[in-house]
């Protein structure tokens, strides 16, 4: 018995031995879900929502992006899945896509990235700011202006960046600009 757990032993030692700094010989990705959450002001100035997102599957073709945003009791205010395979035919044809690693890697950083800095916009409208074709719902982009509740910013494609915000008047998460 003794020699057999030697014998396989000194296998995966040779099998290891074999493959330097144990790097994977077919050129994979290395693969980890993607979750990540933070707490912002959104609905309300004086509390904190929290602002989930999730990175899932793992091939582009099975990978979903799912952003949620809880109130500071807990609701869930809002909530978006995203296929991978929308936000990689949608960018910038300049960039190859054209393997699967590159998809997933670029899946990745788009994840990892969602909660930057410059996708938080306190407020979300600025006074003086101006509603422009962009702009599906002026109702609710002059009501942003009054609360002076912010708004966040996320992207869907090379050109379509989806700013939503929290309106007081409905009670609800909705989409006050959609552009470029």
């Amino acid at each position: 018995m003794k020699n057999i757990l030697l014998f396989v032993a000194g296998c995966m030692l040779a099998l290891v031995a074999c493959n330097p700094n144990g790097k994977k010989e077919n050129n994979a990705v290395e693969f980890k879900n993607v979750n990540q959450s933070l707490a912002k002001s959104f609905s309300d100035l004086k509390t904190l929502d929290t602002f989930k997102i999730e990175l899932t599957g793992r091939k582009p073709e099975e990978m979903v992006l799912n952003f949620t945003i809880k109130n500071s009791g807990g609701k869930e205010i809002y909530n978006t899945k995203i296929k991978g395979t929308e936000l990689v035919s949608n960018t910038d044809p300049n960039v190859d896509l054209s393997k699967e690693k590159d998809q997933i890697i670029f899946l990745k950083t788009i994840a990892d990235d969602f909660f930057s800095e410059d996708n938080f916009l306190e407020p979300a409208v600025m006074p003086e700011d101006k509603a422009d074709k962009y702009t599906p719902d002026k109702a609710l982009y002059e009501e942003l202006k009054k609360s002076g509740l912010n708004g966040f910013k996320y992207r869907l494609g090379k050109e379509n960046n989806v700013y939503i915000a929290w309106s007081v008047k409905e009670k609800k998460v909705k989409i006050y600009y959609k552009c470029c």
